[in-house]
């Protein structure tokens, strides 16, 4: 038997698990037991109840569950594995299915970022690709990645006739830009880091090879690079790539995005699930007078706690060991409370203020924008920045809202220059040193 036949039925032994335990998890239909009509009638008024109430107000607070465990492991299911219905858009707008079958295999997948999940890899996938029996330049064997369920944040819908894998329909999750994997087998493939941004994504060099997308369109998507994304352009039509943020480290804080539009995680999850994602559900935010409704069935409502309880449980990372002077990071602790004022902002447990105040552009060293971009704050609800939490900062360069500062050491020299601290260059490196600890 060969490799690529063993691979095949491997993936099929997985597949048909698989199947069965989504079959198992499938609403039953109320029409199926005595009462069944009834049960519908209930079932449906209390399912339309709850989506209107979780429509209408987006700023309306979703509990925290974050210690409970059964809810967290929902959770932690829901972000790494449901498009909320979002193959309407990737699959039947965008037929990125069509895409990845035919011109992207396993090297060029890496290339643009994405990962694989080697714990998702049966022995012998992973004996294959260690003996280079798995062809990493065929789209076929991204086929079956998808089929395994190994593709980080990507979900695909793999049947078979005559022993030939077909994808015939893909989504996306949260788990695709924030998540990683540590490269413990390869780099690119290695256990799932879950809410670590993952800054090697190309997001728009993906969507540019949509047959969908326009011309113009593709420029635009060229020019954002790996690790950002811009989480307006298709509403607005302005192009100001984001770096994409962590989504660790937020228990706490009750301004979540990078300009605080909502009080909490569940808010920009129910933003991007509909806006960005093209999940089934409805957003509405009546200061940018956006109302967006996708599907007639809603997806996404019902799954925000538990979603968010998952998100909240997700701690910063602690630094690696070794990683930063600890000396001179006690000296960086006290610039950081004095003459570099960085405490003025960045101050409590979490080390923001986002809690308590927004600030206006004119008050950050961020902006100007690069490359003529309008202000971020501009396109945003609040047209405000929140002061970005610094637990686990060490993880996640470049920096600033639109990744203008590449590291720490320039991060400090922007505020240096820009608010005029006077800092000698001892005192900038020290700071650094305390940055790279948190």
């Amino acid at each position: 038997m060969t490799i690529q036949t063993r691979l095949s039925h491997c993936v099929a032994t997985v597949s048909s698990l698989d199947a069965r335990r989504r079959c198992r998890r499938r609403w039953p239909r109320p029409d199926d037991a005595p009462g069944g009509r009834a049960a519908r009638i209930i079932a449906t008024l209390t399912l339309t109840g709850a989506a209107l109430l979780a429509c209408a107000d987006n700023r309306g607070k979703t509990p925290d569950l974050s210690n409970d465990p059964a809810t967290v492991a929902q959770g932690k299911d829901i972000f790494r594995n449901d498009t909320f219905g979002d193959e309407t858009q990737w699959t039947d707008t965008l037929r990125m299915h069509e895409v990845i079958a035919a011109a992207v295999d396993p090297t060029t997948a890496l290339s643009v970022g994405l990962k694989v999940d080697a714990e998702a890899l049966p022995p012998e996938v992973v004996q294959g690709i260690m003996a280079g029996a798995v062809d990493l330049k065929s789209p076929a064997t991204t086929v079956t990645l998808l089929k395994l369920n190994a593709v980080v944040g990507v979900k695909g819908t793999v049947t078979t006739t005559n022993g030939v894998d077909s994808l015939t329909a893909v989504g996306i999750t949260c788990a695709l830009c924030h998540s990683t994997v540590d490269d413990s087998f390869a780099p690119g493939i290695g256990k799932r880091l879950d809410g670590w941004p993952n800054h090697d994504l190309d997001p728009g060099a993906i969507i540019a090879l949509s047959p969908a997308v326009t011309p113009a369109q593709k420029v635009v998507y060229g020019s954002w690079g790996k690790g950002k994304y811009d989480p307006r352009y298709n509403l607005d039509g302005q192009n100001g790539p984001q770096t994409i943020p962590p989504a660790y480290g937020l228990k706490g804080v009750h301004r979540i995005t990078v300009t605080g539009d909502g009080d909490e995680i569940a808010y920009w999850n129910r933003y991007v699930g509909v806006t960005q994602m093209g999940g089934h559900g409805r957003f509405s935010e009546p200061r940018l007078s956006l109302n967006v409704t996708n599907g007639t069935d809603d997806q996404i409502s019902a799954k925000l706690a538990a979603l968010q309880a998952y998100q909240l449980s997700l701690p910063a990372p602690a630094p690696p060991a070794g990683s930063f002077d600890a000396t001179a990071a006690a000296r960086g602790q006290a610039v950081f409370e004095g003459a570099g004022k960085c405490s003025t902002c960045h101050g409590g447990a979490q080390l923001t203020d986002a809690n308590s105040r927004l600030h206006d552009p004119g008050e950050v060293v961020s902006e100007p924008e690069p490359n003529g971009a309008p202000s971020y704050a501009s396109r945003t609800a609040t047209k405000k920045y929140r002061s970005a939490p610094l637990h686990g900062l060490w993880q996640h360069p470049p920096y600033f809202h639109n990744g203008t500062a590449p590291t720490l050491e320039a991060v400090v020299q922007t505020y240096n220059t820009r608010k005029a601290l006077g800092l000698t260059d001892a005192q900038a490196a020290d700071l650094v040193q305390y940055l790279k600890s948190l």
